[in-house]
């Protein structure tokens, strides 16, 4: 096994979580992960060591869905989003209503505080991972995040 298998197989399912926490979506996890970890091969000589390789990867990871995303946004303008699949639609109507109710302000709360109240939130992370993902300090992920929750709960009182 070559050390870059090596690399694959310890943080695959982490990488891929990640992305599934970006995404909610298996199909577009899965190829952002396998897209990560070509870039990752192909850059591996810029891995400087200041950080985790879990955390370059999950960069990596992030730029790469943020990069895809926005291309779906310009060219599938018309077109009903995967989000909005069959099944999708059948996880939604079994949700309670305060999860559906935070999931719409969510949709609509500007970057970087939907990303860091995600991350928080559902991806369980700590600030400090939040921190090293976004290359920022641990006191920008804790205010970022506090901020969101304050954006979040002002949002839903509107409702």
């Amino acid at each position: 096994m070559t050390e870059f298998e090596r690399i694959y197989h310890l943080y695959f399912r982490e990488v891929y979580s990640f992305v599934l926490l970006l995404s909610r979506n298996e199909t577009i996890a899965e190829e952002i992960t396998q897209e990560t970890f070509f870039k990752a091969l192909k850059n591996i000589d810029t891995f400087k060591g200041n950080c985790k390789l879990s955390v370059w990867l999950c960069q990596i990871a992030k730029n790469t869905y943020f990069t895809y995303h926005d291309k779906q946004k310009r060219f599938d303008t018309n077109v009903i989003p995967e989000e909005v699949s069959q099944k999708s639609m059948e996880e939604m109507i079994l949700r309670k209503e305060d999860n559906i109710r935070l999931h719409k302000v969510l949709h609509h709360l500007e970057e970087p505080y939907k990303e860091v109240f995600t991350l928080r939130v559902f991806g369980e992370l700590s600030f400090k991972e939040i921190s090293e993902i976004f290359e920022k300090t641990e006191s920008w992920a804790r205010v970022t995040f506090h901020r969101a929750k304050r954006k979040i709960q002002d949002l839903l009182k509107e409702e």
